[in-house]
């Protein structure tokens, strides 16, 4: 199979490249398919430019794809067009058509499988929910860019020549909520447990505690991810006011704005109690560092760090918000809230599972087993298959 794979930028510090990453490594190693990667920017995948010979640790073909600076929608509109060029010219000058085209999201308007890992049609909806305070020019941006997505999400989601999979129930849900799509496979991320185990995260305890700057007596949460309001991190601010009692110490790792949730967290007396950190590929040390993760969501669907945290053997807390909690058991291998907003709960949690050292080795335990089910062979096996079939239908 000549596959073509499209998507802006490839690296294992955001949830949704991270998952292409695997899928593309594995279907380029383990399956007949030679996978020619559209890009703009490629990290932590071995990949060749298209005049080098393959090698083993490198069969991926990486066709650039240019980029422009400016606001992020200008930047979005270009790649739209640009990749389009960019396969065609490709086709031409080998003589040869893709056999089909493979995209995670919205990148491209010819795709004939999509890997719903987020929708716009939901994110629009939540962005017009009360927002810690950002500059009128980002919000407008925002609103217009969520706008245009969720009008190409309907132009390419309804059409049913194109095969979707969404990465949960949840999404899958979503997808026939809003584009009345019930044809759809659903093939759940995974987390690499090589990586990811709770001998790797105690065995760096110390040191990434200390690189930190935290004390061993200190109890650290941990959030990991972009759009920390859609994360819930207004709520854990909140939460941690209500333990002023309890030696709790917050880590944030993202991309996203800082300065309105550190002034939040400075109107809430918490400030001093809050470190922000920006995403690095180092993740387990971000692991390493905490005792439990905790995202109250309102939108996820899956929710990487949550299954990431399980494998180390941490506690968590999260959402029925989040698509992993399709495959969570509350109480048992992680805390699922009911309501997002209700911070009594969300507090009571934290305080339990800080005063109860034993209830937070179970649950760790449990979910350390739970996730070492979640493999990326299984996860690109599934790809395969679903390839196969769009094959099958052009």
């Amino acid at each position: 199979m000549r596959l073509a794979v499209v998507s802006p930028f490839l690296d294992r510090r955001h949830g949704t490249e991270r998952a292409l990453c695997e899928a593309v490594e594995r279907l380029a190693r383990d399956y007949p398919c030679q996978v020619h990667l559209f890009a703009q920017r490629v990290e932590d995948v071995a990949v060749r430019l298209p005049d080098e010979r393959a090698t083993p640790a490198a069969r991926v073909v990486w066709h650039r794809v240019p980029a422009i600076p400016g606001p992020h929608l200008l930047q979005f509109v270009f790649w739209f067009f640009r990749n389009h060029a960019r396969r065609r010219a490709v086709s031409r000058a080998a003589g040869l058509p893709f056999d089909l085209v493979l995209s995670p999201g919205i990148n491209c308007a010819d795709a004939d499988v999509v890997i719903v890992h987020a929708l716009f049609h939901r994110l629009k909806e939540l962005s017009t929910k009360p927002n810690v305070s950002a500059p009128p020019f980002q919000k407008v941006h925002q609103a217009i860019y969520y706008r245009l997505m969720a009008w190409l999400e309907k132009k390419i989601y309804e059409n049913p020549a194109v095969q979707l999979a969404a990465v949960s129930p949840r999404t899958k849900s979503e997808l026939h909520r809003y584009f009345a799509r019930q044809d759809v496979a659903v093939i759940p991320n995974a987390v690499d447990t090589a990586i990811f185990s709770p001998a790797a995260r105690l065995l760096r305890r110390e040191e990434s505690r200390r690189r930190f700057g935290f004390t061993e007596n200190d109890f650290v949460m941990l959030l990991i991810g972009n759009d920390w309001r859609v994360k819930g991190l207004p709520a854990v601010l909140e939460a941690l006011k209500l333990l002023g009692d309890l030696p709790l110490r917050l880590l944030v790792v993202g991309t996203d704005a800082a300065q309105p949730f550190r002034e939040l967290a400075r109107r809430l007396g918490v400030l001093p109690r809050c470190m922000w950190q920006q995403p690095t590929a180092d993740v387990l040390a971000f692991y390493a560092a905490a005792d439990l993760y905790v995202s109250p969501t309102m939108e996820d669907s899956f929710a990487f760090p949550v299954a990431e945290a399980m494998a180390c053997g941490l506690p968590v807390i999260t959402s029925i918000n989040a698509g992993i909690s399709a495959y969570l058991e509350d109480g048992v291998d992680a805390f699922v809230l009911g309501d997002h907003r209700d911070l009594q709960i969300l507090a009571q949690r934290i305080r339990q599972l800080h005063e109860q050292p034993a209830l937070r080795q179970s649950v760790g335990n449990a979910a350390a087993r739970k996730a070492r089910g979640w493999t990326w062979e299984r996860n690109t096996e599934q790809i395969w298959g679903l390839l196969q079939n769009a094959l099958r239908k052009t």
